[in-house]
């Protein structure tokens, strides 16, 4: 984390950079004055919605808390729009269409999805069980080896499956199941 935070200084700069030329060239084709209103109107939308959003994350997580479900998806689909709405209120016609193109809902679903891949893999496996809830995986085995010996028995037959325990599934065909972590029903 912290070598990745090298980055931040010459990344802001670039940043500005890139705001400084849109806006120059938007001032040019529509007029500088235009431009400037075109900022500010999109800087107080972003902070109409920075409380909306604000209140809909808070009220997203107060339900699933109260319903005993897992807040992840509403914590993660909250941030993003808080994300989306700072990003409209800052001063910067970039930075405001990026966050336009936050709160549009399927970009939005898009980002909150990445957010979860990155949240689950930061944390272990227990906490994003109780952030996220059991999560739904599918498997596909691939083929043994031609050397891999004979077939495991079938049920029934001497060395056969036993209730309760884990089947060998053929090769190549799906599987679904839950993630669930020792201990834990």
């Amino acid at each position: 984390m912290r070598r990745g935070l090298r980055y931040v200084p010459p990344a802001l700069l670039l940043l500005a950079v890139l705001e400084l030329t849109v806006f120059i060239l938007v001032g040019r084709a529509v007029g500088f004055g235009a431009a400037v209103l075109l900022v500010f109107a999109a800087s107080l939308l972003g902070l109409v919605l920075l409380r909306r959003e604000g209140m809909r994350a808070w009220r997203g997580f107060r339900a699933a808390v109260e319903s005993r479900q897992p807040p992840g998806q509403q914590v993660t689909d909250g941030l993003v729009g808080l994300v989306g709405a700072l990003l409209l209120a800052l001063p910067g016609l970039v930075s405001g269409v990026v966050g336009l193109l936050l709160l549009v809902p399927p970009l939005r679903r898009l980002a909150r999805g990445g957010a979860q891949r990155a949240a689950e893999r930061r944390v272990s496996s227990v906490v994003a069980g109780d952030l996220f809830g059991p999560r739904r995986v599918r498997v596909r085995r691939d083929a043994p080896p031609s050397d891999a010996g004979p077939p495991p028995p079938a049920a029934g037959q001497p060395g056969g499956a036993v209730p309760g325990v884990a089947q060998p599934v053929e090769p190549g065909r799906a599987i679904e199941g839950e993630i669930i972590e020792p201990g834990r029903s």
